[in-house]
């Protein structure tokens, strides 16, 4: 798939005028934005197919399994063909809502409700009178915290490293993240090499976020954070 002429212009024309900004901007909403919504919902999902008995979990627990086995490029067309009936194409939401869900952070989450909760933590709570919501906002997501953070991690890396998918939905170049930005400059590289710093700076500065993440949220991968939690 190749930019439209008119695309490639427009970038040309604003290269120098704070587009990068604006797509540093919108890489940070649809990365930590989607991130954080997917990592709460599969958390919220992981806890629900560990702690809950229901008719056909497994079944549907093993539908989300075979999500893990296919590849985000293959939906991106037909993720496309339904933004476009829904009226989504070239909005933030078509970039946004396709990375709401992720299969292997619904595992990876009920992997980590099976080790950090413990159900006799539950039932005391239970005791006490609190609601099943209470029960997993205030114990069961404290103490999955590490499993919360690793998938918003994981989640946040993937969207702010993704191309295809913006790729097909998006032709606004005010709504580029910096992955579909930085390509869109470096095929302007051969007939304007000025662009060559602005690729190589750019590149560089995408770089800092993901630091910046990792090492702002290390600290939740430490062990036994429920260590005692249960005598």
């Amino acid at each position: 798939m190749t930019f439209d002429p008119d695309t490639r212009d427009q970038v040309g024309q604003r290269g120098h005028d704070g587009v990068y900004l604006r797509w540093y901007l919108n890489s940070l909403l649809y990365a930590g934005g989607g991130a954080l919504v997917c990592a709460l919902i599969s958390v919220a999902a992981g806890y629900a197919f560990d702690k809950y008995r229901f008719r056909g979990k497994e079944k549907l627990f093993g539908a989300v399994l075979l999500g893990v086995l296919v590849p985000s490029t293959a939906l991106a067309l037909p993720m496309y063909l339904l933004a476009s009936k829904a009226g989504l194409v070239n909005t933030y939401w078509s970039v946004l809502v396709p990375v709401l869900v992720n299969p292997f952070g619904v595992y990876l989450s009920r992997v980590f409700s099976a080790s950090h909760i413990p159900d006799e933590a539950l039932e005391a709570v239970r005791i006490d009178g609190a609601g099943e919501l209470r029960a997993c906002w205030s114990i069961g997501l404290r103490m999955v915290m590490p499993g919360f953070v690793t998938v918003f991690l994981f989640q946040f890396t993937a969207i702010w490293n993704t191309f295809f998918l913006p790729l097909v939905m998006l032709s606004d170049q005010k709504l580029f993240p910096l992955s579909l930005g930085l390509y869109a400059w470096n095929s302007n590289t051969h007939a304007e090499p000025a662009f060559y710093p602005l690729v190589v700076t750019g590149s560089l500065l995408a770089v800092l976020p993901l630091v910046v993440a990792f090492v702002a949220l290390q600290r939740h991968w430490k062990a036994g954070l429920t260590a005692g939690s249960v005598k």
